[in-house]
């Protein structure tokens, strides 16, 4: 119940939005006892989606599980959080809410990031402000870039790191240019979202094993595999290509059903 309060009726951004255009995400906190009195050890799932012009369909943003997470549960105090500055008597009481309040700020940026360019800026550099500010005890991870090499303070670097901008251009394509005009244009749609794989493959030659690149795909094989089913024997065949290359989890998906 402090969860559902502290998330939905904080204002997370100062923009002014009407209903329809709040983010559709859920969050999924699966505990399980951390030893301590009161305190946890958790996953959490994290999932978000965007609406695709002209259509009911809403595109898969965000699908993540932070496993990088533990905390102490309080029964009565409100939870609190202030951007500027996280801090709690217990750490592992401030963990909780500066990990909610990280995730809120990707998914706000990474929605940002889909209708503008570099539209999510502000909001990543605001969960690199909690990072520097992160609570600091025993157990606690995900926030330093010793605990890891896809945690909470990796996806911020590469995010806000100058060398990586033609991820942030890629993805602008990938629903603006391309998704966006599918159910209208979808030849032109398709090859834009073919054009942006391209630029992601010349990303991740650049720049292999990021921990972005992985992070886009988790939410994107099924609709990849919806897109490219339908194209043209050479648009397949090249969408194929770049697909096995880029989300090698997943190439043995695209081989069976691209083929």
């Amino acid at each position: 119940t402090a969860l559902n309060s502290f998330v939905s009726n904080r204002k997370w951004t100062t923009d002014n939005l009407t209903t329809g255009e709040k983010i559709q995400c859920s969050f999924l906190l699966k505990l399980q006892p951390g030893g301590d009195q009161d305190t946890y050890k958790a996953s959490l799932t994290i999932q978000s989606g965007r609406p695709v012009f002209n259509s009911t369909y809403v595109s898969p943003v965000i699908n993540y599980q932070d496993n990088d997470v533990v905390f102490k549960s309080v029964q009565f105090p409100p939870l609190e959080f202030n951007e500027t500055r996280v801090s709690a008597t217990d750490p592992l009481v401030s963990n909780l809410t500066a990990i909610f309040a990280y995730w809120i700020d990707m998914i706000i940026g990474f929605d940002y990031d889909s209708f503008s360019p570099r539209g999510g800026n502000l909001y990543f550099q605001k969960a690199q402000n909690i990072i520097d500010n992160a609570p600091e005890g025993r157990n606690i991870s995900g926030w330093k870039p010793f605990d890891g090499n896809r945690n909470r303070y990796w996806l911020a670097e590469n995010l806000l790191n100058s060398k990586y901008t033609l991820f942030h251009d890629a993805e602008y394509d990938y629903y603006r240019m391309g998704l966006d005009k599918l159910y209208d244009q979808e030849a032109i749609g398709r090859a834009q979202i073919l054009n942006s794989l391209n630029m992601l493959n010349s990303f991740n030659t650049d720049n292999p094993n990021t921990m972005i690149l992985a992070f886009f795909f988790q939410a994107k094989t099924q609709e990849m595999i919806q897109i490219f089913s339908k194209a043209s024997p050479p648009d397949k065949a090249k969408a194929l290509d770049f697909l096995i290359h880029l989300d090698v989890s997943s190439a043995t998906k695209y081989e069976d059903q691209l083929k």
